[in-house]
């Protein structure tokens, strides 16, 4: 039976698996979506089984489809690994689309670092809070704030692998001068509190977890991290926000946590990697993802996400920093 399998017919497969639709697959592999169908049923008759469910044009993995998907993308992985390491060599181009904070604070002042670190590696960065769809092979990976549904991906969501970039910590953040004036979490009552509209954990959840109601909004509002770390690094008031984001300024001085050691932090997941599972075993993403997760300090075993059909590792809760945490 073996011997009788076309390449063609398990390209149409992944392409199949990989796009949700046989349209989409005949339009990845300049085909018709009748020779894609034609070549999916000669595949499924030559093993002897149902790949996949049809419901008018909407198409979706049997469960030994599924089981075929694994070790077809596999194999297809293998192979672009394989040729990759005898072709001659050139640069292996990534396209990252990332949320913006996280690109301005974290990324871009590790670029130099990174492409050190990773010779051959040329990177497309492009920002956005918008989750990137996948589709005609626009992005390869993105970098976004907060789990994503899978239902914003449309017919990709099976096809995803969803991984959390560590927990962070969430803590008021000002510039030296008007920490003196900050001792315990009710002496904020009293200060400017810049709002960050788009974050998932803001003042109110803060003041709760530090037994306290959050006052009115009294502050500028910003709709992005790296605004706020700025307009905290410049006086203006105190910033709740990711001490993560707010590296380097912590690092120079410029940002200091007031309250450490006295009052209660936040945790929780802030960002994910998301990308195709069709892509995990290309040159520039398996590059990447093992630079990412060392700089992060991560230990992400890709292969212990085979039998997760969201291909998702899900983050320890949110939670408050106690005082035996500390």
């Amino acid at each position: 039976m073996l011997r009788n399998l076309h390449l063609t017919a398990l390209r149409a497969f992944e392409a199949a698996t990989r796009t949700g639709s046989f349209r989409l697959a005949a339009d990845d592999l300049g085909l018709t979506p009748s020779a894609v169908s034609h070549a999916i049923r000669g595949l499924e008759r030559d093993l002897g089984t149902v790949l996949f469910e049809r419901e008018g044009r909407s198409i979706r993995l049997t469960p030994e489809g599924e089981t075929l998907m694994r070790h077809v993308e596999r194999g297809f992985g293998e192979l672009h690994l394989g040729l990759g390491s005898v072709a001659a060599r050139k640069p292996q181009l990534l396209k990252l689309h990332c949320a913006p904070s996280f690109a301005a604070q974290w990324l871009v002042p590790r670029l130099r670092r990174l492409l050190t670190e990773c010779p051959g590696l040329e990177l497309r960065l492009a920002t956005g809070t918008d989750y990137t769809k996948f589709l005609a092979d626009e992005f390869d990976a993105d970098i976004v704030y907060g789990v994503p549904p899978t239902g914003d991906y449309g017919s990709l969501k099976q096809g995803l692998i969803v991984l959390p970039l560590g927990t962070e910590v969430v803590t008021p953040l000002c510039a030296p001068s008007l920490a003196a004036a900050i001792r315990s979490p009710g002496d904020l009552l009293q200060q400017i509190l810049i709002e960050s509209d788009n974050k998932n954990v803001r003042w109110p959840a803060w003041f709760a977890a530090n037994g306290l109601v959050a006052p009115l909004p009294n502050g500028p509002r910003f709709d992005r991290s790296f605004m706020s770390l700025s307009a905290a690094a410049d006086e203006i008031g105190v910033a709740l926000e990711s001490t993560l984001l707010a590296e380097r300024e912590i690092a120079s001085g410029r940002l200091v946590r007031p309250l450490e050691g006295v009052s209660e932090d936040v945790f929780y997941t802030g960002h994910w990697l998301v990308f195709p599972r069709s892509r995990r075993y290309a040159p520039s993403m398996v590059t990447f993802i093992g630079w990412l997760t060392r700089e992060l300090g991560l230990n992400i075993n890709l292969e212990a996400l085979e039998g997760s059909p969201a291909g998702q590792i899900a983050p320890p809760p949110a939670r408050a920093k106690t005082l035996t945490d500390r």
